[in-house]
């Protein structure tokens, strides 16, 4: 399995605090690269004020540095473009019956 691939792997196992989706489901995750033994992620929050704009990012990291291959993580929390509900996955659609 490729480095990316790993690191994506944990995101999904972290999940929206309102919702049962992991938040690369839900499509919050806008990017991986994988540069050496650094993840760039960038990514988003379905809100500005989202209540978790604090821990969200904290457990991404987290969850990337769990990854052997990689030793530091940069994480970019950009609102830009907005989050929608069209980002999600079909599978997550599914799961909210939207």
């Amino acid at each position: 399995m490729e480095t990316k691939e790993k690191v994506i792997e944990e995101i999904k196992k972290i999940y929206d605090p309102e919702l049962p989706v992991n938040i690369y489901e839900l499509g919050l995750i806008y990017d991986v690269k994988i540069n050496g033994k650094k993840a760039e992620i960038k990514m988003t929050l379905t809100t500005p004020n989202c209540p978790v704009a604090e821990s969200l990012p904290k457990e991404v990291k987290e969850g990337a540095m769990q990854v052997d291959e990689i030793d530091s993580v940069d994480l970019e929390l950009v609102w830009d473009p907005p989050w929608t509900k069209d980002m999600m996955s079909d599978a997550a659609k599914l799961e909210l019956n939207l």
